[in-house]
C-alpha cells in the first residue's frame, strides 16, 4: 500500500488517498499529506485503514509529488563512504571538513526545499545555467511525522551542482537549493509495511537520446548513519507542524567529469519504495 497525492478525476483538485497498485482510494476529510503528518504514527496507521472515499483505477490518476503544504524537505549530507569519497575528490580547497562529517558525532543536516518548489514522478528537475557539472543524488526519504515520528519512506532526487559545491563548501545552498533542484516520489510507502530499511536496492539510470549513458546499485545496508539518529537531530531544535521529508544521502555518485544534458531522463528506483521518473531541463526558464 501506498499513501498518495493526486489529482481528482472527479474534481480535478489535489486529493490524498491510499494506492493498493490496482485502485486509488481517496480519504475523505483529508485535503493534504500534511494533514496526515499532524497525526501519530499508530493514528495515521489507522486513518489509512479506514479509508473510503471515492475509488479510481490506479493508472488512471496523475500523481503528484507527496509534498504539500508547510511541509519541508532536508537533506543529509555524506552519510555514505562513496559520497565522502567523490566529496573529497571535487572539492578544491576543503577535502578535510568531507572527511571529518563522515566521522563526526552530528550528521551534516540542510535545508533542501519548500513543497511548492518540489518536482514529482514524471516532472522536471533543472542544472543550473551557471554550473558545468551538475548530477542526480538518489536517496531514501523518510516521511517523518510532527512529532519526528518516522512514519513511511520515498525517494528522493536531491540534484546537486558539483562545480559550485566543489569551489567552497560554504557554496552549499547554492548548489543545492534551487527552481528545479529536488524531486519526491512516486508516492508514501508507510513505515510499517518496510521489514528492514536498511536491506533496501537502490537503482540510478540516466539515458540520454534512448540510451542509458550511466547506471548504478548501491544497498542503503552501506549507510554510515542511523535513519532514527538523522531525524532526531533535524527534530532536536526545530518543529515542523505538518511533517517533513528528510533524504538520507547519496551512495551513487557518477564519476568525473560525468554531467547531465538537457532532454535526460533520469529514473531512480529503491525496492518496496518506488521508481521516480524526471526529465532534465537547463536553466530557469525551463521550469516555468
Amino acid at each position: 500500500m501506498r499513501i498518495v497525492r493526486f489529482t481528482s478525476p472527479l474534481t480535478s483538485a489535489d486529493a490524498v488517498g491510499v494506492d493498493d497498485g490496482e485502485q486509488v482510494v481517496e480519504l475523505t476529510g483529508v485535503t493534504t499529506v500534511g494533514e496526515l503528518l499532524r497525526l501519530s504514527s499508530d493514528g495515521l496507521r489507522e486513518r489509512c485503514a479506514e479509508a473510503n472515499g471515492p475509488r479510481h483505477p490506479s493508472a488512471s490518476v496523475r500523481r503528484l509529488a507527496p509534498v504539500d503544504g508547510r511541509m519541508e524537505v532536508w537533506a543529509a549530507g555524506v552519510t555514505y563512504r562513496r559520497s565522502r569519497e567523490a566529496r573529497v575528490l571535487e572539492s578544491e580547497r576543503a577535502a578535510d571538513v568531507y572527511e571529518l562529517v563522515y566521522e563526526a558525532e552530528r550528521p551534516e543536516l540542510f535545508f533542501k526545499s519548500v513543497a511548492w518548489k518540489v518536482s514529482g514522478d514524471g516532472g522536471r528537475v533543472s542544472v543550473r545555467e551557471d554550473s558545468e557539472i551538475d548530477v542526480p543524488e538518489p536517496e531514501l526519504g523518510l516521511v517523518l511525522n510532527a512529532g519526528g515520528e518516522i512514519v513511511g519512506y520515498t525517494v528522493v532526487d536531491d540534484v546537486s551542482s558539483r562545480t559550485i559545491e566543489g569551489v567552497n563548501p560554504l557554496y552549499l545552498p547554492q548548489a543545492k537549493i534551487y527552481l528545479g533542484g529536488c524531486a519526491v516520489g512516486p508516492a508514501i510507502r508507510p513505515a510499517w509495511e518496510v521489514a528492514d530499511p536498511y536491506a533496501l536496492d537502490i537503482t540510478l539510470t540516466i539515458a540520454r537520446a534512448g540510451e542509458t549513458v550511466w547506471d548504478g546499485k548501491a544497498s542503503t545496508s552501506q549507510l554510515n548513519r542511523r535513519l532514527d539518529d538523522l531525524a532526531g537531530y533535524l527534530y532536536r531544535a526545530d518543529a515542523f507542524p505538518d511533517g517533513a521529508v528528510l533524504a538520507t544521502g547519496t551512495c551513487l555518485v557518477p564519476d568525473l567529469p560525468f554531467t547531465l544534458q538537457d532532454g535526460d531522463t533520469v529514473s531512480i528506483g529503491i525496492g518496496e519504495i518506488g521508481t521516480l521518473t524526471t526529465t532534465v531541463v537547463k536553466g530557469l526558464a525551463a521550469m516555468r
